[in-house]
């Protein structure tokens, strides 16, 4: 026979404060572990949806980003010449050639300098974005010192206001406006003409060639056509790809901190409940002894405890994913280890995250009940009335 689910719940309404405290503490727990994935998530959908499938990425062989990586003006029109590659409405091929350098700027907040992320670009690199958006001013013009620089840029760093002017490359460049590329690494970068800024930087090779395919499906020919190529020393990859792979090991250094955090934190939590628990079987001995007089098994009241405590885990897992989906609402910048620039970003919580952060708050409560509950179960029934 089983205990039935609302004696527990009513045994969890009458402890109130205990009730609340305890699934407070769990809840914290579960706010920093879910915190932790939300912020190992934001930053993977950030460089994730930095790229496009259609787009691939073409740097130096074993460069693993933009500014490390080398491409000449051989090499690059010998990919632009590839048929599998798009044809734009001017009759030209759909290949971005980019300067990408890093520049350290002064944030505003704290007047730290930063690592930034600067592209020359030409006009078919913004085609090839259709993501980023023109929010304020206008777009610089070719062959000027006038740059756009992107929202989270605009916001964290000291003269990077629209109207404002950056110092970097023995120039004085112009800011005419501000572009939005959502939740992207895009929003992190400033941008300007490429031909000038090869000459600021003194570059005579690109940084990287963007190129769209006519085909998505044929990136791996695309691929084999350029890898296998003797004149390129170049690796292909999809966009989404290339960003992807530069959120890995940030991605994995927030997850194992974070969660071992979480773990420690997690011990104090289990403590907490077992001593909520044992603190409720001390006071409802003489319940235990009449549930058992009236025929409840001793595993009956094994689960009837372990449930109990497992509610009030997943009471604390719910407030602690409550307060963890406020976190939403915040922007965070960190820099990316890749390229060793500011990257903006945001928490980003997932219906994976939230069914990962109640099985932790229910496993704390499966662990933290369990020898409370066998204390329970074992009582015997004369003992359990006589200590009444």
């Amino acid at each position: 026979m089983k205990i039935p689910f609302r004696y527990i719940v009513r045994n969890l309404a009458v402890r109130k404060l205990t009730t609340l405290f305890t699934a407070a503490g769990m809840g914290m727990v579960v706010f920093v572990f879910a915190a932790v994935l939300m912020m190992s998530n934001g930053l993977k959908q950030t460089l994730v949806q930095t790229g496009s499938k259609d787009n691939v990425v073409l740097i130096r062989a074993s460069s693993q980003t933009e500014v490390q990586s080398g491409v000449s003006r051989d090499q690059a029109s010998i990919v632009e010449a590839n048929p599998l590659i798009a044809v734009g409405r001017d009759g030209h091929p759909q290949v971005s050639k980019e300067a990408v350098v890093l520049i350290t700027l002064p944030k505003r907040s704290s007047g730290i300098a930063a690592n930034v992320v600067t592209r020359g670009i030409q006009p078919v690199g913004l085609a090839l974005r259709p993501q980023v958006q023109l929010i304020e001013g206008r777009l610089f013009r070719p062959d000027s010192n006038e740059v756009m620089v992107g929202k989270a840029i605009a916001d964290k760093f000291t003269g990077a206001g629209l109207g404002e002017s950056l110092r970097f490359g023995g120039r004085e460049w112009r800011i005419v406006g501000i572009f939005d590329a959502g939740k992207t690494a895009f929003s992190s970068e400033i941008w300007g003409d490429r031909d000038q800024m090869m000459q600021a930087f003194r570059r005579t090779m690109f940084s990287a060639v963007i190129a769209k395919l006519a085909d998505s499906d044929h990136f791996d020919q695309f691929k084999a056509a350029v890898e296998n190529n003797r004149q390129l020393t170049l690796e292909a990859k999809r966009e989404t790809r290339f960003y992807a792979d530069q959120s890995e090991q940030i991605a994995l250094f927030i997850n194992v901190l974070g969660i071992a955090i979480s773990i420690i934190f997690s011990v104090g939590a289990m403590i907490g409940a077992a001593i909520t628990m044992y603190s409720s079987v001390a006071n409802r001995i003489g319940e235990i002894g009449t549930l058992r007089a009236l025929g409840f098994q001793r595993s009956s009241v094994l689960a009837a405890f372990m449930l109990e405590s497992m509610a009030l885990a997943l009471l604390g897992g719910v407030m602690g994913l409550a307060l963890a989906s406020t976190l939403q609402f915040l922007s965070l910048s960190t820099t990316n280890f890749q390229t060793f620039s500011e990257l903006a970003f945001t928490f980003e919580l997932s219906p994976a995250i939230t069914i990962q952060s109640l099985l932790f708050a229910l496993i704390m409560g499966l662990i933290g009940g369990f020898l409370p509950a066998i204390r329970a179960a074992r009582m015997k029934i004369v003992d359990a009335l006589r200590e009444a």
